[in-house]
């Protein structure tokens, strides 16, 4: 059985490989999915395929819709939702990605510090799975398997 797993969270580091990385280390039938993790790309999408906007604030509002178009198919695509919380970067675009899952009815696994404890109470209360690592939420889809 092959699941797809989108990976909510920010784009600044390498996690998404981790969890490939660490997927294919334990056999899991997994497909990959999640926002565009390419920074100029995704702010540039609503410029590259409807044209210059008159102000950043236009430029912004193109690309976010394009952006939103892409996450809402591939959330509605996928079998699974991980969001991942990180303490180094804001983390709206997570919390908005992991909200709109749960609100789908998409089983969802939040991975959160031990410090986002209190900040993330009530979308953690919501989610399916809380969890502090990836390797936890890793053994929570291998659990799936057995």
């Amino acid at each position: 059985m092959d699941l797809t797993v989108y990976l909510a969270g920010q784009i600044h580091d390498d996690w998404r490989e981790t969890v490939k990385t660490k997927a294919r280390e334990k056999n899991l039938a997994l497909t990959i999915v999640g926002p565009q993790t390419n920074h100029e790309r995704s702010d540039n999408v609503g410029e590259d395929i409807i044209g210059k906007q008159p102000a950043s604030v236009h430029k912004d509002d193109a690309a976010s819709s394009i952006n939103n178009f892409r996450t809402q198919v591939l959330l509605q695509k996928s079998d699974i939702v991980i969001a991942l919380f990180g303490e180094k970067y804001k983390q709206w675009n997570t919390a908005m990605d992991a909200s709109t899952a749960i609100t789908m009815n998409k089983p969802t696994i939040i991975i959160r510090p031990e410090s986002l404890v209190h900040p993330l109470k009530e979308l953690s209360n919501k989610a399916d799975v809380t969890v502090e690592t990836v390797d936890q939420a890793l053994e929570v889809l291998q659990y799936i398997y057995e």
